[in-house]
């Protein structure tokens, strides 16, 4: 262990002891400032992705049983079809320490260190690792004011200094509001709330990049989508979706 590395285990240990914090799931203690607002067993209980899954290998949809892990880019589910993005993977199911993490960037703009790690490993695994340039999904201006902050900016300016990549936050752009709870609508619904949302300026900043798309969770995979055909559209080679956490759907 370095010097470095010592120093922030110290550090930590230190503000855990004087501003104690309770785990927002079990309200246990949080051992580490680096968990966040969970505790390791809470952390240990979500259900996190590691690479091996068999999943559907443009969307990250999971697949019931497995397969040889040679054969993994060969499995799709074919819902996605239709979709634009090269690739999308999530660090884990949308639940217990995911959910709560998602939740609290929402309301503080911060990623903790054990999220950031997790976003990296993600981001290295293949085919993720191909890409050259990051790029946030972009809140609508009106939003971004009632907001204060994009909690996809946040996680994508994080994600760039540590992996490390280039960001480009002006290129994509939201130009119409959509409601802000769709919770209870379907794919479609989603789809069409989304529909000719986002469109892209300064094309030459994203021409010919493999770029990593960063939201914080993938649900029906509509944003995605829908940003993916506009950066494709405008020049971008590519397009891998990177989030927190996705749906079990």
């Amino acid at each position: 262990m370095t010097l470095t590395s010592n120093v922030k285990l110290m550090c930590d240990a230190v503000l855990t002891l004087l501003y104690p914090q309770v785990c927002v799931i079990c309200q246990r203690s949080v051992e580490r400032r680096a968990l966040g607002v969970a505790c390791e067993d809470c952390w240990r209980s979500t259900r996190l992705f590691t690479g091996y899954e068999t999943i559907c290998w443009k969307c990250g949809a999971q697949f019931v049983g497995s397969i040889a892990y040679s054969n993994r880019s060969e499995v799709r589910c074919h819902r996605c079809d239709c979709f634009a993005f090269t690739a999308a993977r999530a660090c884990g199911i949308y639940e217990r320490a995911l959910r709560e993490s998602v939740l609290n960037l929402k309301r503080q703009p911060h990623v903790p260190e054990s999220l950031m790690q997790l976003l990296v490993n993600t981001a290295s695994r293949e085919p993720l690792d191909e890409s050259t340039l990051v790029v946030p999904v972009p809140l609508h201006p009106q939003r971004l004011q009632m907001r204060g902050f994009n909690q996809a900016s946040i996680i994508a300016r994080a994600l760039a200094g540590s992996l490390p990549l280039p960001i480009n936050e002006v290129s994509l752009i939201r130009t119409s509001h959509t409601e802000r709870y769709r919770a209870g609508l379907d794919a479609k619904g989603r789809s069409d709330t989304v529909a000719q949302a986002f469109e892209v300026v300064y094309p030459q900043l994203i021409a010919g990049e493999k770029i990593l798309l960063i939201d914080d969770v993938f649900t029906t995979g509509a944003t995605a989508a829908t940003c993916a055909r506009a950066l494709i559209e405008n020049g971008a080679d590519r397009v891998f979706v990177l989030t927190i956490a996705r749906t079990g759907r």
